[in-house]
């Protein structure tokens, strides 16, 4: 294979097209910002009321980390939205249920108080508290999510009531018939202007506590130094997993680095707005069918920067949208989507997604994007004949049959064969063309 001649300069109406497009979005996220916030100051209110009724439901006014994941999507996912519990967590006694599964992510645990335990009892009573019944010497009884999540359920129904009777709401801002639903979280639909808002309402367990998944992660100076051991320093959080356990929540780890990446110079949040309004306009249909979501285009995101850590990789527009591109065509071919923070487990098990059709569109896409970045008619015109012929998901396919070729010289055969590869590192080159002929040996010139 001889080495890849600089890219020819694309054409001026292509280039301009990929930053209207991200212009569009800009445009965008201020008012999805103070959308946010007005959702987000009715669900204080209610949860202010909620903390009078029973303080040992805490207000957390600190989120700062989903007002920026919001404005930075065009999707209509959930927000998650935290209930810290007023307990001394460090007092409390993790029980983990024994072995897991490969593939199951963080581990469960039980929230056991200690017989010789002090000032827990607010958290021994029936409403939340169940007694042990194995005659342990060390542990008295269980919180048990369950109880949690049915005593918040009474309070935010409760709180809504006074709040609506005492005109701390407008009428018509909040939706709570979503509460009746049995689920790990409490729904509630809150009302921003024109726009309507999900949030999860999730009671959450706060815990300082050493995490060997997330110390030993393989992070790369694709990220701020430092960043890691920064978030991990915070603690985690602890959320239903069960009726009768909990488990380690990664979202807040997870957003924390994202937002680390902003501090970063290049176009790599850029590159997730972009996919992520692709998403929910095209393969989502305007979000009317199942698909990807933010998280799985995060998580995308998160693995092309170890992947890519070069600053130049993400200095221009097109071409850090295609970083993210290879990992998500790759891992939609392999069907093995791995957790940025847990990669045995699987992000693409269990969603019921036809990761089939999903391919298609993502392909689709990444052979001729053109025609999903006109934000109107006037848009209209020629495409760029196709950047890829057939039989590029064999290549696709390879890291499922070696996990050696899950390395940058993989993907950068990859950005290549989309012709994107704008890298002149010989280092880079060199060891593209080496993997290059393995490949070419395994998939056939059909490649």
């Amino acid at each position: 294979m001889p080495a890849p001649s600089a890219p020819a300069p694309a054409p001026a109406a292509q280039v301009s097209q990929w930053h209207h497009y991200l212009q569009a979005i800009r445009s965008r996220e201020a008012p999805r910002a103070q959308d946010y916030q007005r959702a987000e100051n009715v669900l204080l209110t209610v949860l202010e009321r909620v903390h009078a009724l029973d303080p040992r439901f805490v207000v957390d006014y600190s989120h700062d980390l989903e007002a920026f994941q919001f404005a930075l999507r065009s999707s209509e996912d959930p927000l998650d939205i935290e209930v810290p519990l007023g307990v001394d967590a460090e007092a409390l006694l993790l029980e983990e249920p024994g072995p897991t599964e490969p593939g199951d992510g963080p581990a469960s645990c039980r929230l056991g108080i200690l017989r010789e335990g002090a000032g827990l009892e607010r958290w021994t009573t029936d409403d939340v508290f169940s007694a042990s019944s194995e005659g342990s010497t060390q542990c008295c009884g269980h919180i048990e999510p369950s109880k949690v999540l049915h005593v918040l359920k009474d309070l935010l129904v409760a709180a809504i009531v006074h709040c609506k009777h005492h005109s701390l709401i407008t009428p018509g801002s909040l939706n709570a018939a979503s509460l009746r639903e049995e689920q790990l979280h409490l729904a509630l639909l809150v009302s921003s202007g024109w726009r309507t808002i999900r949030f999860n309402v999730v009671p959450v367990v706060r815990r300082k506590q050493r995490l060997p998944a997330l110390e030993g992660a393989q992070l790369t100076p694709g990220f701020p130094k430092g960043s890691l051991t920064r978030i991990i320093s915070k603690g985690v959080n602890l959320v239903p997993a069960s009726a009768h356990h909990w488990r380690t929540s990664t979202d807040y780890l997870l957003t924390k680095l994202l937002s680390a990446l902003g501090s970063l110079r290049g176009h790599r949040l850029d590159s997730l707005s972009i996919l992520d309004r692709v998403n929910h306009e095209n393969w989502r249909e305007g979000g009317h069918s199942a698909g990807l979501t933010f998280n799985h285009l995060k998580t995308a995101l998160l693995w092309a920067c170890v992947l890519f850590p070069a600053p130049e990789d993400w200095a221009e527009l097109q071409g850090a949208v295609y970083r993210v591109l290879v990992v998500l065509l790759s891992c939609l071919a392999t069907r093995n989507l791995p957790h940025f923070l847990y990669p045995e487990h699987n992000l693409l098990q269990g969603g019921g997604l036809d990761l089939s059709a999903i391919y298609q569109r993502v392909e689709g896409f990444a052979s001729q994007p053109e025609a999903s970045l006109r934000i109107h008619a006037t848009h209209l015109g020629r495409s760029p004949p196709p950047r890829i012929t057939t039989g590029i998901k064999a290549l696709l396919q390879l890291p499922a049959s070696d996990p050696a070729y899950w390395a940058t010289a993989y993907f950068d055969v990859l950005l290549d064969k989309f012709q994107v590869f704008n890298i002149q590192d010989k280092d880079r080159i060199s060891a593209m063309e080496s993997i290059f002929r393995k490949t070419r040996t395994l998939v056939g010139e059909q490649s």
